[in-house]
């Protein structure tokens, strides 16, 4: 997969492996664990074209971008249209998001990231159009690799826990487990994905 791998990995593992409900689905699934592209722009425009639809058709609509756009810079999406982005499958809105943030690439990204705290990222983030809580939590997990992030919008985490505690029949219940998995509620989410699908997530 290659990328930088988060200091707090090996712990998460140790920790999570001791967890009577996820301990098995840890050692199932091995220690490798998530790693960050260090790109933020390619990170997030993976992230908006993953929105609402299955990894499967993500992965070969950003196959097609990808060599559309040569490289996935803000520069090579202002060089494009949003006809051409869309042409690669994305529907109309998500091509006007990813022009969008590549015209605005500068204040997107010049930001003191490792002096914000989880939730002021998420409001930075989520002040531009085509990120909602969803993708900022994503960036959290998968870019800035922060370690406490779990995301009650992900229906592949409230089915993933439910599939260990199948009583727990709505967002708060999933969340109220989740508490347990702190401070490495990142981690969880890695391995509670892998329970519904173990080719491993990737923004």
């Amino acid at each position: 997969m290659g990328g930088r791998i988060p200091s707090w990995w090996n712990e998460a593992h140790a920790y999570l492996l001791q967890d009577e409900l996820l301990g098995p689905v840890v050692e199932k699934y091995g220690s490798e664990g998530i790693t960050s592209r260090d790109d933020l722009f390619q990170t997030l425009v993976r992230s908006i074209v993953g929105q609402q639809i299955s990894v499967t058709a993500a992965d070969a609509i950003w196959g097609r971008l990808v060599n559309h756009l040569g490289s996935p810079t803000p520069e090579a999406v202002r060089a494009t249209d949003e006809a051409g982005i869309a042409a690669c499958g994305t529907t109309r809105p998500k091509a006007s998001y990813i022009m969008g943030l590549a015209k605005d690439s500068e204040r997107l990204m010049n930001q003191p990231w490792d002096e914000m705290s989880d939730a002021a990222i998420m409001k930075h983030l989520i002040g531009f159009r085509g990120i909602g809580p969803w993708t900022a939590e994503m960036l959290l997990m998968f870019h800035f690799l922060r370690p406490d992030v779990f995301s009650l919008g992900d229906i592949g985490l409230i089915r993933g826990t439910q599939r260990l505690v199948p009583e727990a029949e709505t967002k708060e219940d999933v969340g109220r487990i989740a508490e347990r998995w702190k401070p490495y509620q990142t981690a969880a989410a890695w391995y509670l994905w892998r329970i519904l699908d173990p080719v491993p997530v990737e923004y």
